[in-house]
């Protein structure tokens, strides 16, 4: 038999972590019976009273959320990090080591209306929100070794809150998966003497396989090792560093990127579509401010979780927790299927 990679079952190495994921593309046809979630659709009102992200509504903690008018970004209420801790003790146990972590936490609204969401926000508001995402790093990156910015999209991805918005959590030391790539890039470039993520977007162009978007500035694509179903990649052209180096065109055709990618997303189910997503970029803070990040690309990360349809989603369980990451749609089909789908107009427009 000839192998073909949308019938037979395979494995496919993540350069950026030195990982696997198995690819089982003939499991598509096995029936469905398991949990099915309920589809989540635009049904948020504009404003809630209720909701303490909106304009002018209380927080939890009795502080009372400014009219703002464009985007608002505060201290997480309930942070994960805090600036001001004891360090744990040291440990001459090998089996028993404990680290100092500080950070902070914050959270940034999108817009101030609860029924948008950056798919149906317009370009100038997604502008305004990479602005926010760039003047927060840009004072957070002074004094933090890592600045993550996320979103986590839809109830399916545990957002608690539906009002359109994202968070930045800043941390003293280098989380786990920007170590892996930190190694992984410096090793690459030690090698090549060329970015890893520079070459892979070179690799991409010239196959055509798995691109989703491409313009003059950013490529999306459907990573070649990706585990997630519809995971996607969007990988700066210019070789951009860190978020703060983008131009203003950059950041212009980075809305209208992001615009297209989560439209394509909606309109794939007719959802509002769940996601997990984050910048990566190379390390700051004064332990890397002086140090080269020639090893380093900007990309953002989309992780969303449906696999079939709006209501049957894909589990990280069992064989994925013990064992390897695996996938049944291959990149490939994902890639073609994001690809086919209108990125221009929303469904709820139609």
């Amino acid at each position: 038999m000839q192998f073909v990679a949308s019938e037979h079952q395979h494995r496919r190495f993540n350069p950026l972590t030195g990982q696997w994921v198995l690819v089982s593309p003939h499991r598509m046809q096995r029936p469905w019976s398991g949990q099915e979630e309920k589809p989540q659709l635009n049904e948020q009102a504009e404003f809630d009273p209720t909701n303490p992200l909106c304009p002018g509504v209380k927080r939890p903690n009795g502080m009372l959320t400014p009219r703002y008018e464009s985007t608002y970004v505060f201290d997480n209420d309930f942070p994960a990090l805090l600036e001001q801790v004891p360090a744990p003790p040291a440990s001459d146990d090998p089996l028993f080591q404990a680290a100092p972590a500080r950070g902070n936490c914050r959270v940034m609204c999108f817009h101030p209306k609860s029924n948008l969401t950056l798919p149906t926000m317009s370009p100038t508001d997604i502008c305004a929100v990479i602005d926010e995402w760039i003047k927060q790093f840009n004072e957070l990156s002074v004094k933090y070794a890592w600045v993550q910015i996320f979103e986590n999209k839809g109830a399916t991805m545990g957002c608690s809150n539906p009002h359109p918005h994202c968070q930045i959590w800043s941390c003293s030391f280098l989380p786990t998966e920007p170590q892996l790539k930190q190694e992984r890039l410096r090793a690459y470039y030690a090698t090549h003497e060329r970015p890893l993520l520079s070459d892979y977007v070179e690799r991409e162009l010239q196959r055509k396989e798995r691109i989703v978007i491409e313009n003059s500035d950013w490529l999306v694509v459907v990573p070649y090792w990706a585990s997630w179903p519809f995971e996607t990649m969007l990988i700066s052209r210019n070789n951009n560093k860190r978020i703060n180096d983008l131009t203003d065109g950059q950041r212009h055709n980075l809305a209208l990127t992001i615009k297209q990618l989560t439209t394509k997303y909606d309109n794939l189910f007719q959802c509002s579509f769940p996601y997990s997503m984050g910048w990566h970029g190379a390390p700051t803070g004064p332990e890397h401010a002086h140090a080269s990040s020639a090893h380093w690309t900007l990309h953002a990360l989309y992780y969303p979780p449906l696999l079939r349809s709006a209501t049957v989603r894909k589990f990280m369980v069992g064989f994925e927790l013990l064992a390897m990451a695996q996938r049944d749609l291959t990149p490939e089909q994902a890639a073609q299927r994001l690809r086919d789908v209108d990125g221009t107009r929303h469904y709820l427009n139609k």
